[in-house]
């Protein structure tokens, strides 16, 4: 296990924009840090990291990859963890299978995904895969509850330079469709345990024959154990009647998932959908839509590539029933107009808790296929948390959009350490293989939990211990106090797995003074319209939620506020002691690589890292006791705020400030600050002489920085560029170079 006996900063190499930013950023932090004795270490967690972690034998001896996942986690349980975690690619299967493809013509001799593994060799691959794919970071690292919220600085930022805001009409004609019946909420069932014990998941078919989906795995006094089922049936009938109702209304359907958190249930449901939409499509031509292995989970992109082995007749036939679909069908949503990118190509390009803030912020409407902005029916299937968004709808249908310059801002204190509430992204989601039933017994053979299902049901599980809860109360009831804002538990007594949370929160919190503190349980719905009257009133709150609303509601309120969930401070207190600090969304990660490699011009803003940073360091110094690491995290602290008061942020245009320039201000501010304090007059000369170098240079630096936008650059690989090859791009000034390292 990876120990720490001196101050030691773990900073994550991830994926896409951000693991370029850190390729420009990484050295003036080791600049900045390395005389005060702090090591600052990486452990790559990327994509293709972990794909090559878990294929060794595959590989040659240079080729192979430690398993940093799995260090960091063990890291995570320990009281030294000081990890910086960026944002990383939680892969879709489209996602997972580029990325192989990639390693592969790079000389990496991995296996192809088997979708249908018919041989052990095969099965054994395919689990490996899967232990990569959706949200397989997160979980590991988190063992400590979520604390986010907006910087003073950035909040004040947005409110003396208001972001864009949509005006909403009241005449909008845009809602939400959810399911009323046969879903995971309705169909949620929840126990505690009394005593620890075992539990395993088994499917029982109509002739009593049972077979183990899941064989026994602890389950301990005091958790929370929860299941559920989706009605493939019901959630058909439901994609039919919604894909009429928004052509009857001329509205744009759009489908909002996480299929790459919900790694084994969205994708499934994603399907379905694209199924409804392309049902005369399907019928027609099923037969040799199985023969070429088209799979609807993976988006009509697949059908499209698919196709495209076809003869040209043929391949024409199928275009035409296509376009047939898309004319006699509702408009879709457009990810990209301007290439023909709708919704539903394919499920990692619409992220619920990214796109349902960007169309309720743009009037909620989105892009249909001329470019044009169009009210829309958001289709959120499953209806567990849907309302929130028709309830954020409904206010600014009735009040107008929200102002940046007076709204108030909504803290977030999430339940998340210890896998909390991980629905559908690990191994406890199944679809049902025939009629029967799944059902969940202890070690006594006792059954805990059971449902019938019908073949092709979405069956799922979640366990929340005890600990984890006792540890998010009293992170909520910190903040209540910290901050004298009103704390507000977003659960609903009417829902299975919510009662059982309620009951051990109100029990909770009579171990804790509350007096004089405002701190209120409510449904989802109840609790987003109080939150929306107070924010509109410019008055705070702490939304206290479960693991799902915890992502949705750090994108959902940002987004509103600042205009992005990037620029929030997320710091996780790990319940053993140590502290993970993440750096905000990646959301829009994939666009920003797309302009870097056609202008070589990196749009990213790393101010999430030098928030995330400055959290880091003041960890350092509370361990340590020491004075350096403080003042260097106040330093920054007065360096991220001059950024946002100097508009140092990225442009969005080539030609202009980009990621790397803003790198540059950012070390100059730093500088700065630190050679203005008197506490310690080592770091005041030892950074006044680099302020001074770096406030020489700044004009040269910034040509060279310029020079080289316009055109477009290769960097040998999109999930695993070439190590050389990036530093040189993402490290294009030699005068900044030539500083930093003297």
């Amino acid at each position: 296990m990876l120990t720490m006996s001196s101050p030691t900063i773990i900073y994550t190499i991830t994926d896409e924009a951000p693991a370029l930013a850190t390729r420009s950023l990484l050295p003036i932090i080791h600049r900045f840090t390395s005389s005060s004795g702090i090591r600052v270490e990486t452990r790559d967690i990327s994509l293709a990291a972990r794909i090559l972690a878990v294929f060794p034998d595959f590989l040659e001896e240079s080729q192979q990859c430690s398993d940093a996942l799995a260090e960091l986690g063990a890291l995570a349980q320990t009281p030294e963890a000081n990890i910086i975690k960026l944002p990383n690619i939680s892969a879709s299967i489209p996602q997972l299978k580029a990325a192989i493809k990639e390693l592969q013509e790079h000389g990496y001799s991995l296996p192809d995904y088997p979708a249908a593994p018919s041989t052990p060799e095969e099965i054994d691959i395919k689990a490996r895969y899967d232990r990569v794919k959706g949200s397989a970071v997160n979980p590991v690292l988190r063992e400590g509850n979520s604390d986010r919220r907006a910087p003073k600085a950035v909040k004040q930022y947005a409110r003396n330079n208001p972001h864009s805001m949509g005006t909403w009409s009241e005449n909008s004609k845009t809602n939400v469709a959810t399911m009323s019946a046969g879903d995971f909420r309705y169909r949620e069932k929840s126990i505690t345990a009394e005593s620890a014990t075992t539990f395993q998941i088994e499917f029982v078919d109509p002739h009593g024959s049972t077979g183990v989906l899941k064989p026994a795995a602890p389950l301990l006094a005091g958790e929370v154990l929860d299941a559920s089922v989706m009605s493939l049936k019901a959630l058909s009938s439901f994609l039919d009647h919604q894909i009429a109702h928004a052509k009857e209304e001329g509205l744009l359907f759009s489908l909002h998932m996480k299929a790459t958190m919900m790694k084994v249930s969205d994708p499934v449901i994603f399907g379905q959908c694209v199924r409804a939409y392309f049902k005369k499509l399907v019928e027609k031509h099923e037969p040799l839509l199985d023969e070429l292995g088209v799979d609807f989970n993976n988006g009509v992109g697949d059908l499209l590539s698919k196709v495209e082995t076809l003869p040209q007749e043929k391949h024409e036939e199928i275009k035409a029933d296509l376009q047939a679909c898309y004319d006699k069908g509702p408009a879709l949503a457009m990810v990209n107009s301007d290439r023909g990118i709708t919704n539903l190509h394919v499920p990692s390009d619409v992220i619920i808790d990214a796109s349902m803030p960007a169309m309720i912020r743009d009037s909620g409407k989105m892009w249909n296929a001329r470019g044009e902005r169009q009210d829309t029916l958001a289709v959120i299937p499953d209806s567990s948390y849907a309302g929130i968004y028709q309830a954020t709808i409904e206010f600014c249908r009735e009040h107008g959009a929200f102002d940046p310059a007076t709204m108030g801002t909504v803290p977030n204190v999430g339940l998340m350490a210890q896998k909390a509430e991980e629905y559908g992204s690990h191994d406890k989601t199944f679809q049902a293989p025939a009629d029967g039933t799944i059902r969940i017994v202890d070690g006594d053979g006792n059954v805990l939990i059971e449902h019938s299902v019908e073949k092709g049901d979405l069956w799922r599980a979640c366990q929340t211990k005890d600990a984890p809860i006792r540890d998010w109360v009293k992170l909520a009831v910190t903040r209540a106090r910290a901050t004298g804002s009103p704390a507000v538990f977003w659960l609903d007594e009417n829902r299975g797995h919510d009662s059982q949370i309620i009951t051990k929160v109100q029990a909770n919190l009579a171990e804790h003074d509350t007096e004089s503190l405002d701190i209120r349980i409510l449904p989802p719905v109840d609790a987003c319209r109080f939150t929306l009257e107070r924010l509109k009133a410019g008055q705070d709150t702490i939304s206290v939620t479960g693991n799902v609303l915890r992502d949705y509601l750090t994108d959902l309120f940002p987004i509103l506020e600042v205009g992005t969930s990037a620029k929030m401070l997320s710091i996780v207190p790990l319940m053993n002691g140590g502290g993970l600090f993440e750096t905000g969304a990646g959301g829009s990660a994939p666009k920003h690589v797309q302009q870097f490699n056609a202008e070589n011009h990196l749009r990213w803003d790393s101010l999430g890292e030098f928030l995330a940073l400055a959290v880091s360091l003041e960890h350092v110094a509370g361990k340590f006791s020491s004075t350096k690491a403080r003042i260097l995290s106040e330093a920054l602290d007065e360096a991220s705020t001059q950024y946002l008061l100097n508009d140092r942020a990225p442009s969005r245009k080539c030609g202009e400030l980009d990621n790397r320039g803003t790198h540059f201000y950012l070390a100059l501010y730093w500088a700065r600050a630190l050679a203005a304090q008197d506490e310690d007059h080592e770091l005041s000369a030892e950074f006044t002489s680099l302020a001074n170098q770096l406030e020489k240079a700044e004009e040269t630096i910034m040509e060279e920085l310029t020079a080289i936008q316009g055109q477009n650059i290769e960097i040998g690989g999109y999930y695993r560029p070439d190590g050389a090859t990036a530093d040189a791009a993402m490290r294009a000034s030699q005068t900044l170079n030539s500083i930093i390292s003297s």
